[in-house]
């Protein structure tokens, strides 16, 4: 399976990150992306940047070594309204959306109120995709988590870190996400969640997962660069219309 897009990368900039935005687009190259995301964490992450950094990402070029770069950000769920802590008027020009419960930003609800958050933050028109969702800090409704994404057209990360040490317990959490969105037919995209760049690019536990419960490469938007582009205009992202 060959991926061709990793939406989620971290800079220096997210304060427990240690690459560049130059580095992790070398990697890129090297490992054949053809589109790169970088999405630093939302201010409300501790150690992470000022809102003033999420607001310049406009003076990254647009394509660097010849790999398409994608300004977003990893904003933070703030309460169980969905609120985030990135305001709507920087959200709207931003080239993709990642949206993440933390527990430094957010104390945990029980199984109700963690899919709640969830679910709000996805009625959010400007947010694209739900970032490690697996997280066993975070039990939700699972069932209910994969329709509401499908109903909103919100992608659903299958994060790689989450199967290292970042996350420990995310498997059976994310083989159990993957099944109902193969069940659903609700979209996903695979992300490394770098947060050094010999990690951008690495698919591997992931890939290994969706090849284990035969996940039809249709509804994995890293598949193919038409696909990924098409979703983002649907979106109403104003880079690609």
């Amino acid at each position: 399976m060959k991926l061709l897009l990793d939406m989620h990368n971290h800079t220096i900039a997210s304060g427990h990150a240690y690459s560049t935005v130059q580095e992790i687009a070398a990697e890129a190259y090297k490992k054949g992306l053809k589109y790169l995301g970088i999405t630093d964490h939302g201010p409300e992450m501790p150690g992470g940047p000022h809102i003033f950094h999420i607001g310049n990402l406009k003076v990254i070029p647009e394509k660097i070594n010849g790999v398409e770069i994608l300004k977003g950000v990893e904003a933070n769920i703030l309460n169980q309204e969905g609120k985030l802590d990135i305001p709507e008027k920087l959200l709207k020009d931003l080239d993709i959306v990642i949206a993440s419960l933390h527990d430094a930003c957010i104390e945990p609800y029980d199984l109700e109120g963690n899919t709640k958050a969830l679910l709000n933050t996805m009625e959010n028109k400007y947010v694209d995709i739900i970032g490690h969702p697996g997280n066993p800090v975070f039990p939700i409704d699972k069932e209910k988590f994969v329709l509401g994404a499908k109903r909103t057209n919100t992608l659903i990360e299958i994060n790689n870190s989450s199967f290292l040490k970042s996350r420990k317990g995310s498997e059976e959490n994310c083989y159990e996400i993957a099944k109902l969105c193969k069940k659903h037919r609700t979209p996903i995209i695979v992300n490394s969640d770098s947060h050094i760049s010999f990690d951008t690019g690495k698919f591997d536990k992931a890939i290994e997962l969706l090849e284990d419960i035969e996940m039809p490469e249709e509804l994995i938007i890293n598949t193919s660069t038409d696909k990924f582009i098409s979703y983002l205009k649907n979106k109403g992202k104003t880079r690609f219309l």
